[in-house]
């Protein structure tokens, strides 16, 4: 696993990602403190088919909604549907730079766009996961 080890995501925010995307994400696999990420210059996260490997804790990475929304995006939308490989990745970056290549700005325009579904979905699954007999503090109109 490139010297990391694997962590889950919490169970609200695969929730979310699945109502997201439509689809299981069970099986992508997160690997944190992963060396793999090292090589990839000052990368964060980097993705592969069903992996995503991450420089730091897995902690901080599901707590940073537009990144998990990015990685999963590269994963579920680009390496599964086989549109994403390394060649073309790497044709990209050499041809417009790592900024301006399209997997990049697929992944960034999809998060734009789907960054407050996915909170609200979030949200909605964090209120469906109260024990019985809690209810979520609701504010008043006035």
């Amino acid at each position: 696993m490139w010297v990391g080890n694997r962590c889950h995501p919490p169970k609200d925010v695969q929730l979310a990602l699945e109502s997201l995307f439509g689809e299981a994400v069970g099986g992508i696999q997160v690997i944190q403190y992963s060396i793999y990420v090292r090589f990839h210059w000052r990368a964060i996260a980097t993705t592969r088919p069903d992996r995503i490997y991450l420089r730091g804790s897995g902690k901080e990475f599901f707590a940073d909604g537009p990144l998990v929304l990015h990685e999963y995006f590269h994963v579920v939308r680009q390496w599964a549907t086989g549109d994403l490989t390394i060649g073309r990745y790497l044709r990209e970056c050499f041809r417009r730079g790592y900024w301006d290549n399209r997997y990049e700005i697929e992944a960034r325009e999809f998060t734009a766009t789907e960054i407050f579904r996915y909170r609200a979905l979030l949200a909605q699954h964090r209120t469906s996961e109260l024990p019985p007999g809690v209810h979520p503090i609701r504010h008043r109109s006035a």
